[in-house]
């Protein structure tokens, strides 16, 4: 597994702009007949309840409140939809793992992202939000099996950085990088971010950017 290359100043002046358009939440749906057509590529955010995905959404954005739609964990069971610039479409997905919600809840989560992924082509990756204090967890696993499964492309994304000391995070990314080599659909880039100090987030910016060149299908 590598770690993230810095990017060209090119790449990461693209990222600055495209993150800087106006970004609106468009849609949010809790079954697959409400899910809106596929027309632009996609990136979707997916991580444990509490792992700082919204944050980090709203980090890459610059906007404080744009994710707080599905900011209350265990409860806000749906798929959220932001048109970033007309250009990529960014999918906060229901937190996982929470240890208080309902198995029947919990089961229509598991159909829901199941039948978001399978089949959707203009989903370009799912970011793996890891929080980088405590590394992959057995909660994680289920989600990267499915990603697996459904041949989509995902890479992990640590959160927290600035709260690990840096050998620390070198250590984090060395174990979590041998478990990533065992998946099929893994991406070999591994990013460290940080919504509090900006640690990564234009580097993520530019590879995310990159993306929303490629051409949708269907």
């Amino acid at each position: 597994m590598d770690d993230e290359l810095e990017p060209s100043p090119e790449a990461l002046d693209a990222g600055r702009r495209l993150f800087a358009a106006e970004c609106a939440f468009t849609n949010g749906s809790t079954k697959l007949e409400t899910i809106p057509a596929a027309t632009l590529p996609e990136v979707a955010f997916a991580g444990r309840s509490n792992v700082g995905k919204s944050s980090l959404i709203n980090g890459l954005t610059g906007r404080n409140t744009l994710a707080r739609t599905s900011n209350t964990p265990g409860r806000t069971q749906q798929l959220n939809f932001f048109d970033l610039g007309r250009r990529l479409v960014l999918v906060d997905m229901p937190g996982y793992g929470y240890a208080k919600a309902p198995k029947t809840q919990i089961a229509a989560w598991n159909g829901l992202v199941n039948d978001f992924l399978r089949g959707r082509s203009t989903l370009r990756r799912v970011c793996v939000l890891i929080d980088a204090r405590h590394g992959l967890k057995d909660v994680d696993e289920p989600l990267m099996k499915m990603l697996d499964q459904s041949a989509v492309s995902y890479q992990v994304v640590l959160t927290k950085a600035d709260k690990v000391r840096p050998n620390e995070l070198a250590a984090r990314k060395r174990e979590i990088a041998a478990v990533m080599a065992t998946h099929v659909a893994a991406h070999p880039v591994i990013h460290a971010t940080s919504s509090e100090d900006g640690t990564g987030i234009a580097v993520l910016r530019a590879a995310l950017t990159a993306l929303a060149a490629v051409t949708s299908v269907g």
